[in-house]
This record gives C-alpha cells, structure tokens and sequence, in this order.
C-alpha cells in the first residue's frame, strides 16, 4: 500500500481529494500536532513513501529519516521550507503545485483593500459594541496597486485590480512583458513601485535571499498614507520596521496574512495598531484551491508511481537530466 505523510492541516479533506485518496486505497497519515516542533513527523516519517508538505520545514534530517521517500510535494506553491539540495542529494524529486490556489491568494488580496480602504474590521467592531462611527474611506478605483512578484498570484491579482479600475504597476525578476503589455501594466524599478503605488502588494518567495526585503529604507519610499499587503511569507518585511512606520504615521495601514512565527507572538506593539487587517495565514484556505492543489499533488503521486517524469518537477536532475 502507498503511504502518504503530510503536514498539510488540510490535505485530502476538501472537494473530490478525500473520496479520490479512498478510490485509490492511499494510507495517509497526517502529522499536524502543535505541541512538537515536527507535527509529529519524526515517528512516522520511516513508514512513507511520499510527504506532501504544510508549512513544517523539510530538512536534511527529515529527508535522513524518511527511508522510503520516493518523493517530497508542496501542498501549495513556496518551496522556501524545503531543503531542496538535501532532496537532490538524496535522489528524491520536488514538486509543487503552481497557479492551484492563484485566485484564493488574490481574492484576499482583494478583500484587505476593501478592508483598509473602508474601515470594515473597525466598523464591525464598533456596531457589535454598541456603537455607531462612521468613518469616511477611501475607493480603490483609480488607485495604484503595486506588485511585487507577478507570477501566477500576481497575474490573477492585476486581472482583478483592473477590473475594479485601478493602475497596476509591477516588479518581477522574470517580468512577463506580453502579459504585462495585454493588460496595461508597466514594469518599474522596485523603488519607483514603492513612491508610486498606493496599496503595495507582496507575492515573492521568502528565505535567506528576501529577508527583510521590505525594510526601514523600503518604506520610507512608500506615500504616508499608502498600504502594504504582505500575503508572502512573515519574513520578507521587517515587521519591527513596519509598526514603527506606522506608529508614527508614515504609512497608512498594513495587510498581513504570513508571519515569521506561527501563530506569531501577539504581544508585538504592530497588533495594537488600528490600521493592520491580520489573517492566520489563510490566503490559500479556499474550498476550490484546496481541492485544486491537491489533486495536483496526487495526478504527480500517479505520475510518480507509473515511472513518469511530472512537468512540475523542481529539481529534474534527479532523473538524470
């Protein structure tokens, strides 16, 4: 029998994924226990033969311990808490699952500049404790999104900011210019996105290199009343530096759906701040997406066990091209 092992809170639970795991008689054990640093992972790990991967980093010595492993699946898109090399080394392919959950991530996107545009975290909390402040808001029509990152989120998020009438700009280290050139979007500098953009949106990868990509220097560029998204990962901005810029009124607002710590320590002074929407990392949580990525992760587990090569491969020198 196949045995999967994930991470993933909700892999195999939504749309046809838990009754296509059944036809096909998989084993899956999910190791998602809070109280261990691994989710539990290091006591079944030996047992399988495919790990599909949550947000519990993958690393050499999980890949030690997974005698068995034929192969290690993103149950999303970020492969930043895989150790791939470790993966390659071991002759283990890495996969993931790229545009499956796009329109959820953008959706929300979406959905946090509405927020901050119209005060509506603030406006529920005052009408459920018995008030009545109204505040005048902001439309986001004719406003200036930038995007930092327009791979497949990045695309369905322009798509859906142009419907609602707002100027995209954009960065991205591999721009694509004949989309950018369909649907009316320039590509800046990073710096110029940051003066020009009133909401700024980011979909890069964390890790080592994007670090504090957003930092003090980063936002000091961006307009006093403009608003940072931040549906990456925790550690591509400086959330010290962030709260101080927003402490002291030289950014508008924040949007915040990843963090360096998980669930983060709230005892920092940016959760006190009136203007931050914060999500538990959700961006992807949708019915569909879910569904969508993974089935993806077993059409490339099939794949797998018939002795084919997935498209999706991240790291196809393990099949020896």
């Amino acid at each position: 029998m196949t045995v999967l092992l994930t991470t993933s809170p909700g892999f195999g639970k939504y749309g046809a994924v838990s009754s296509r795991l059944e036809e096909l008689g998989w084993e899956l054990i999910r190791c998602v226990d809070t109280t261990k640093p691994d989710g539990g992972v290091a006591e079944h790990i030996g047992r399988a033969d495919y790990l599909v991967v949550g947000l519990v980093p993958v690393t050499s010595e999980t890949v030690a311990q997974g005698a068995n492993l034929k192969a290690v699946l993103k149950h999303g898109v970020g492969v930043d808490n895989i150790d791939i090399p470790a993966c390659s080394k071991a002759g283990l392919p890495v996969l993931n699952t790229p545009g499956a959950n796009a329109d959820a991530v953008a959706e929300l996107a979406i959905g946090m500049m509405f927020s901050l545009a119209r005060n509506i975290v603030a406006g529920h909390n005052s009408v459920i404790s018995g008030g009545w402040n109204r505040t005048i808001g902001t439309q986001v029509g004719d406003k200036t999104l930038g995007i930092i990152g327009l791979g497949n989120i990045g695309k369905s998020l322009a798509l859906k900011a142009r419907a609602l009438g707002m100027t995209v700009i954009a960065q991205d280290a591999y721009p694509d210019i004949t989309f950018a050139k369909d649907n009316g979007i320039d590509f800046v500098d990073v710096d110029t996105l940051l003066a020009k953009s009133d909401y700024v949106s980011l979909h890069i990868f964390g890790g080592a290199e994007n670090t504090a990509f957003i930092n003090a220097d980063k936002l000091a560029l961006m307009k006093p009343d403009a608003c940072l998204l931040n549906l990456a990962r925790g550690e591509v901005v400086d959330i010290d530096a962030l709260s101080d810029a927003l402490h002291n009124d030289r950014l508008g607002g924040a949007g915040i759906d990843a963090y360096v710590t998980e669930p983060p320590q709230t005892s920092h002074p940016i959760f006190s701040h009136p203007s931050v929407v914060f999500t538990p990392h959700t961006g992807a949580d949708t019915l569909e997406a879910m569904a969508n990525v993974g089935l993806m992760n077993i059409s490339d587990i099939e794949a797998l066990i018939r002795g084919e090569k997935p498209k999706r491969v991240l790291n196809p020198e393990v099949f020896g091209d």
